[in-house]
């Protein structure tokens, strides 16, 4: 007599879950590079630089491991892209103009103003990318900004010796917004995010090499807390907040990505509460949450 076997449904996660926290966590790691910036005992520039480089060996490590596990590809690697070029330039114009921002105005200013980037990124993701922006996404935005406004508003400043330092934010912004355009179009031509962090950090790392030497010069701080700083940046917001940017963005539309980083507002907001002791009033705790219900009801359906 055959057995009667009763079948179960086992749920499956959603094809887009691990995408998603990893953009989540991305956010997080990027948003607390203020922190090191401010502590690395080296001009903006070179902090910058070496954000970048000392992330590389890692990188390269992850690069080799993705090529290795996909066999029909060990010995037809992609092909450089315009679009991996224009992404490495556009993050080291981003890192500059971040690093300026940070130390030239407030690190409210400056993570507000950078939170921009969506802006451009859902503007631009139509004509560069053809991909669609729903209507959902824009009323996210609307409230990403104004959670933002909220979480920021108390310490953000009009003053007058810090518009040098707000004008690199908005710059921040507009290459921030950039380069999400320009890694989503590579990782839709089917290169690996590891493969592709590993080449466009080159071309990020180079350029950034040649600006701290024409205007820094010096690229070694001054004690072993300034090392562990840059060390830190490194690996937490480059290696590993890009890393998992770069990954989300070939699961991901540029648009939703670009909002998750939102998060970098809520995360500098909590690590200078928690670190630098700097208190949060109801009105940011209010402008976190409303960033947090606006990525969350943006998210893909799937």
């Amino acid at each position: 007599m055959k057995a009667n076997h009763q079948s179960t449904h086992v749920p499956t996660a959603s094809p887009l879950l691990f995408p998603f926290l990893a953009v989540l966590a991305g956010a997080t790691a990027m948003g607390i590079s203020p922190i090191f910036v401010r502590l690395a005992e080296v001009g903006p520039l070179t902090s910058a630089f070496w954000r970048v480089a000392l992330a590389l060996p890692i990188i390269a490590l992850w690069a080799r491991a993705e090529r290795n596990h996909q066999e029909a590809e060990q010995d037809n690697a992609p092909q450089w892209s315009p679009a991996t070029f224009v992404a490495g330039a556009v993050f080291a114009g981003d890192l500059i103009c971040w690093h300026l921002a940070i130390m030239h105005t407030t690190i409210a200013n400056a993570t507000f103003l950078a939170t921009m980037a969506p802006v451009w990124v859902l503007l631009m993701s139509g004509l560069v990318l053809k991909e669609h922006v729903t209507l959902r996404m824009w009323a996210s935005l609307g409230l990403c900004l104004a959670g933002a406004a909220a979480l920021t508003g108390s310490s953000f400043s009009a003053n007058p010796e810090h518009l040098f330092g707000d004008a690199f934010g908005i710059l921040t912004s507009v290459f921030f917004g950039s380069y999400f355009l320009a890694m989503r179009a590579a990782r839709t031509s089917g290169i690996g995010s590891g493969l592709l962090m590993f080449r466009s950090s080159l071309v990020t790392a180079a350029l950034l090499f040649i600006a701290a030497w024409l205007m820094e010069g010096s690229f070694l701080p001054d004690t072993v807390k300034g090392l562990s700083a840059l060390i830190a940046i490194a690996l937490l917001s480059h290696a590993g907040g890009q890393g998992l940017l770069a990954y989300a963005l070939g699961h991901l539309s540029a648009a939703y990505s670009s909002l998750v980083i939102f998060l970098e507002a809520v995360v500098a907001a909590g690590v200078a509460w928690i670190i630098l002791s700097e208190a949060l009033t109801l009105l940011q705790i209010a402008g976190g949450a409303i960033i947090l219900i606006a990525v969350l009801q943006a998210r893909p359906n799937r």
